[in-house]
């Protein structure tokens, strides 16, 4: 098809990305018999079988923005080769149904033969996957192309929990630029085959609290670390402390400063997804000891510092709360801290409730395989509506045509500035 007849499905004027999600989470995991498990969401909560349903169910809510993407390590089946079989089907029901996808391309995990995050040739191999679903799919325009990367570098190489399961700075520096490495090259391999891609980092916002005053010191570190993926990612000249950290655990100056030019290259066309819960605040003791805190700051003040460090457009890109009866409390809330914010002119673009349906194993952070369900959803997993559903209908349905968009960012096909201004 000539570029020139592709009809993007952009949106209009004024308008303000309300989205939903599908969780698509796969990684793997060890088993106490000691069998390596892939644990995948989509498989869990049945969308492989429900998925026709689950769209029509974004529709009915009046959402016209999915984050979703096709499960990365059951289609990139080895170098060069892809089996798009699924995502030719979903994909196309989703153009069909007027719905447009954030494309989720990868999502904590890496396929078999990747084995994982340590792997240094995946970078490159995840690009090639990237621009070659962005040909195939060349009227999608947003995108993620890689998910929580902080979270996905803590979870596998620090804490040891999935994907490799290795425990220290060394291994954590190596995920971290090996995922980060994959993201930008991802984009600009977008961007060759969609030059009005826009992208949307979702990443974990995070906050570490001293729980005593000896501790100060130690939680303004970890105050700086939370920051890395995203400094990485956009360029931003770190303190020394954490160039120190980096550089003695592996990352060269060469490859720092690749990651400078090239993230400052790639920052106009991004806008800052924050993913906020209730579990992203920590108590930080002197010995080192994390806790978590619950919510003390809150979306409005974390959000705001990440704002500042960054000044990017910035769209809520993840928030629930695991407890049926008090989630629409919760949703109010996060919208409220959120509209806060855009009144204080920080550029918000778009509000996401995360996700669609219940979720399986968060409550373990997907470490057993218990198959408990965890009602995270604005749908249960037999699709009937929860009440958190009903509330996000509703607010969608009373603010869908009262929030502007304080940029043209999202109308045009031009890059941003690093105001988030054309």
């Amino acid at each position: 098809m000539p570029e020139s007849s592709i009809q993007y499905p952009v949106p209009s004027a004024h308008k303000f990305l309300f989205a939903t999600g599908i969780e698509g989470s796969y990684p793997t995991i060890q088993l106490p018999d000691g069998r390596t498990k892939r644990v995948d969401e989509m498989e869990k909560t049945g969308h492989y079988e429900r998925w026709k349903d689950d769209f029509r169910l974004v529709r009915e809510l009046g959402i016209e923005y999915l984050r979703y993407g096709p499960p990365y390590y059951r289609t990139h089946t080895g170098p060069g080769k892809y089996d798009w079989a699924f995502a030719d089907e979903t994909f196309s029901a989703l153009r069909e149904m007027g719905i447009t996808p954030i494309a989720d391309l990868c999502h904590f995990g890496v396929p078999d033969w990747i084995m994982n995050f340590q792997n240094p040739d995946w970078p490159e191999l995840f690009a090639e996957y990237a621009g070659a679903f962005a040909q195939r799919f060349p009227w999608v325009r947003y995108y993620t192309p890689v998910n929580e990367i902080y979270v996905a570098a803590t979870f596998s190489a620090q804490l040891g929990w999935w994907n490799e399961r290795l425990c220290s700075d060394r291994t954590f520096v190596t995920a971290l630029k090996h995922l980060v490495r994959a993201n930008l090259l991802a984009e600009s391999a977008i961007l060759k085959a969609q030059p009005a891609a826009l992208f949307i980092q979702s990443e974990s916002t995070e906050y570490f609290h001293a729980g005593n005053p000896a501790a100060q010191d130690l939680a303004e570190w970890f105050n700086q670390k939370r920051f890395l993926s995203l400094d990485l990612c956009y360029g931003f000249d770190v303190r020394a402390s954490m160039y120190r950290y980096l550089t003695e655990n592996g990352l060269s100056r060469d490859e720092y400063a690749w990651f400078m030019r090239e993230g400052q290259l790639i920052k106009p066309y991004c806008i800052m997804g924050n993913d906020y819960y209730v579990s992203n605040e920590h108590l930080v003791e002197r010995d080192g000891r994390i806790s978590p805190s619950g919510e003390i700051f809150g979306y409005y003040v974390i959000t705001r510092q990440y704002y500042d460090r960054f000044h990017l457009p910035v769209m809520h890109t993840e928030t629930n709360l695991q407890d049926a009866d008090r989630a629409p409390a919760w949703l109010w809330k996060e919208w409220a801290n959120m509209a806060r914010l855009k009144q204080d002119g920080v550029p918000i673009v778009g509000f996401t409730w995360y996700s669609l349906t219940d979720q399986v194993d968060w409550d373990s952070a997907l470490r057993e395989d218990n198959g408990r369900v965890n009602p995270l959803g604005l749908y249960d997993l037999e699709r009937n509506i929860r009440p958190v559903g009903e509330a996000y209908r509703r607010l969608v349905d009373q603010w869908r045509g009262i929030l502007p968009l304080e940029s043209r960012c999202l109308d045009m096909h031009t890059p941003m500035d690093q105001e988030g201004r054309l």
